[in-house]
């Protein structure tokens, strides 16, 4: 499943492609979102937004695009009326005189009045998105202690979108491996030190993958192997999918656990339960 900095990279594509450009064709798939096609003809999109997973896309009739594209869905941006060779489902189009954005394989797609955003039962559970700037490491500690949530498995925690908005798979076993903490600890079993560090890994890790299109890893590390000839699944993440290499720290064999269906990478010597220092 694609998680926030890879919606936002979709996002950034979609804005430049659409943005103050008059829809000129729009296309649903869904029967249920087909009357809703010929109101979007001759009007511009205005911004392109997202909430956690979620992405919303506003147009100058007030009426806003919401989608989600859970496990499989995937968005192009081409050409217009310029179609990927893909055995994938064509389920959202919008189109304009020179480019088109095209949303593949995603069902959760909806027509909504800004009346609506405030109350979609996705959108309005997001209460903190850690891709969102103004968020701060002060407030992602709050999480982390406030009691809702203070007495949850962390790798289960991290999966939740109302806990914080944006996280995913590989980004929790990254994110406990550069706080360097166990991923069998709940946030009642942690120090001050190590909520501090996991709440600075949210927003540091989420943030870098963003900006370098999901690479995790430390950055001079992941280009002096790159530089090698490794093939990028090598170099992308310090632990996430990299079950039985060694450790880039070191040098302990990464372990791979299944945790609620969920693969979990983490290093046992770089994790071990001891106060981030």
């Amino acid at each position: 499943m694609p998680e926030g900095p890879e919606i936002r990279s979709s996002a950034d594509q979609i804005a430049a492609a659409l943005v103050d450009r008059q829809v000129t064709e729009m296309f649903f798939a869904f029967d249920r979102l087909k009357p809703y096609e010929s109101e979007f003809i001759g009007h511009c999109v205005t911004a392109v937004r997202t909430r956690g997973k979620g992405m919303v896309i506003c147009f100058s009739n007030q009426l806003y695009i919401y989608s989600h594209n859970q496990l499989y869905g995937r968005w192009y941006v081409r050409r217009s009326h310029s179609y990927p060779q893909t055995n994938r489902q064509l389920r959202l189009a919008i189109h304009n005189a020179k480019k088109s954005a095209l949303l593949y394989s995603a069902s959760d797609i909806e027509v909504l009045q800004q009346s609506d955003l405030a109350t979609h039962p996705f959108l309005s559970r997001i209460e903190l998105d850690v891709l969102d700037e103004a968020v701060t490491v002060e407030q992602v500690e709050a999480r982390f202690r406030d009691k809702r949530f203070y007495r949850r498995q962390l790798p289960i925690l991290l999966l939740d979108q109302h806990f914080l908005g944006g996280l995913g798979n590989y980004l929790r076993s990254e994110i406990l491996f550069v706080a360097r903490v166990l991923p069998s600890l709940r946030p009642i079993d942690c120090s001050d030190n190590q909520i501090h560090a996991l709440a600075k890994a949210v927003l540091s890790v989420t943030q870098q993958s963003y900006l370098t299109k999901g690479i995790t890893n430390d950055l001079e590390l992941a280009m002096q192997l790159k530089a090698k000839g490794d093939r990028r699944s090598n170099y992308r993440h310090y632990v996430f999918n990299r079950e039985n290499c060694p450790c880039f720290v070191c040098g302990t064999l990464i372990v791979k656990e299944i945790l609620a269906g969920r693969r979990l990478y983490y290093c046992p010597h770089c994790q071990a339960r001891m106060a981030v220092k």
